[in-house]
C-alpha cells in the first residue's frame, strides 16, 4: 500500500484537488448565500413573480443576443448604477451572464445591497441556449 501511494502520489493528488473543486462548484455558492436556478426556474420566476432578467455581460455579449426584457448593466458598472434597481429590491431578481460566473458574483453584491429574492442563472445564456430558449437582438 505504501509502495502505491509513494508511486502514484501526484495521481492521489490531482484526484483529491479535483473532487475538491467538483466539491466546491456544487456548494460554493451556497455557503456564499448565491442560490442557483436552472431555466426552468427562471422561467417560473419570470413568469409568475415578474422577476426582473438582469444581465451583468459586456455590450457586445448583450447585443449579439439576450433574454427578452432583460436589462442590462455590465457586471464593471453594477456598483455605480445600482440606484437603477431600487424599485426591484422586493421582486425576485435573475441575474444572467455567459456561463454564471460574473452573475454569481453580482448575486453576492446584489444581496449585500439588500436585494430580498436574487437568483443566479446556473449555467448562464449558454444554458438557455441549450434548453432552446428564445434571445432577442
Amino acid at each position: 500500500m505504501q509502495q502505491f501511494l509513494q508511486t502514484n502520489i501526484w495521481t492521489i493528488l490531482i484526484a483529491l484537488s479535483s473532487g475538491g473543486m467538483l466539491v466546491w462548484s456544487i456548494i460554493g455558492n451556497r455557503l456564499r448565500g448565491i442560490h442557483d436556478v436552472d431555466h426552468i426556474a427562471a422561467m417560473q420566476l419570470i413568469n409568475h413573480k415578474n422577476a426582473l432578467i438582469l444581465d451583468v455581460r459586456e455590450k457586445t455579449e448583450y447585443e449579439a443576443g439576450h433574454i427578452l426584457n432583460s436589462k442590462h448593466i455590465p457586471l464593471g458598472k453594477l456598483g455605480e448604477r445600482v440606484g437603477e434597481l431600487g424599485k426591484y429590491r422586493e421582486r425576485p431578481v435573475v441575474v444572467v451572464c455567459r456561463s454564471g460566473q460574473r452573475s454569481a458574483s453580482a448575486c453576492v453584491f446584489l444581496g449585500k445591497k439588500e436585494f430580498a429574492q436574487v437568483f443566479n442563472l446556473a449555467g448562464g445564456v449558454l444554458a438557455w441556449q441549450k434548453a432552446s430558449l428564445p434571445l432577442e437582438k
